[in-house]
């Protein structure tokens, strides 16, 4: 069922936010007739019910170990009996697709909410945060101050940002009967997304596909990083790549940076079965995605 993605700025009001969702839902819930949506239940995932401190954040190593663990207990979570709000940073748009894609694969609809405190607010409010033992949740300054400058805010012009509902810090509630509406439907009809070929799980069947998906991502990566060292001191730019083109963004994009970035790929891929033809495309378009 549903996958609700919450995002914001540290410190913003996100699980509060989630909280007010969870509870506006089950009363939804409790309140059918419908038994299609009375056995329906919802699962809160966040930083504190997955054991994860603030200071995870603080290294590249750590956090991206509490993205795995984020992203698994949300796979786990996914299923058709389950409203799954996931509550954390999702601050990474390569994140939010990666999480888009799995619940595409499981015919379930999506949405991402964003919290959206203002920066100065979300910084009053941590100080606040940090300043009473007896409350959980304040982020060391430099962390904090970290996290706001690598916020990659959400796109409701994206397919994986969409249907993208903000919240006003002044907003009393979140617009929940809305965010019911786009995922469950007005009638009690419960929505299903329809998956498409990049997220239909099929096995490879094409004679060499892995190989392909590898040599096909190296070769692009390759090209981009010549065209870097021949452009040296250019802001961005975009990169020709057959009939497409990738991107950049203005600071210099190094080769690990690319290598994550098509590992990112290939491990979505590899059991997705493109046609080979389509590899090429589909990396550019990923690359451009999260660049953008």
């Amino acid at each position: 069922m549903p996958l609700i993605l919450i995002s914001g700025y540290p410190s913003s009001g996100k699980t509060y936010r989630s909280i007010q969702l969870v509870e506006f839902f089950n009363s939804k819930i409790n309140a059918a007739n419908d038994p299609r949506i009375s056995h329906l239940s919802v699962i809160h995932i966040n930083d504190q019910g997955l054991g994860l401190s603030r200071d995870v954040y603080r290294e590249a190593r750590s956090e991206k170990d509490a993205r795995a663990a984020e992203y698994s207990a949300v796979k786990r979570a996914l299923g058709r009996d389950t409203i799954v709000i996931a509550d954390g940073l999702n601050y990474i748009k390569g994140f939010r697709y990666q999480l888009y894609c799995d619940a595409k694969a499981v015919q379930t609809p999506s949405c991402v909410v964003h919290v959206g405190t203002p920066p100065e607010k979300c910084r009053e409010i941590n100080a606040g945060l940090l300043a009473n033992d007896g409350q959980d949740g304040g982020y060391p300054i430099d962390i904090f101050d970290n996290l706001v400058f690598r916020y990659e805010e959400p796109n409701g012009m994206t397919r994986w940002d969409s249907p993208l509902f903000t919240i006003l810090f002044d907003d009393e509630n979140p617009p929940c009967e809305e965010i019911w509406n786009a995922l469950i439907g007005t009638e009690g009809e419960l929505k299903k997304a329809k998956p498409n070929q990049a997220t239909v799980m099929k096995p490879a069947t094409e004679p060499d596909y892995l190989y392909e998906l590898d040599k096909t991502t190296q070769d692009v990566v390759n090209e981009i990083i010549k065209w870097q060292k021949e452009h040296i001191g250019e802001l961005g730019g975009q990169v020709p790549l057959g009939k497409q083109s990738v991107e950049l963004p203005a600071s210099p994009v190094a080769l690990p940076q690319l290598q994550r970035i098509r590992r990112q790929f290939i491990a979505l891929n590899r059991q997705h079965n493109l046609p080979k033809t389509r590899i090429h495309d589909s990396f550019v378009d990923y690359l451009n995605s999260t660049f953008g």
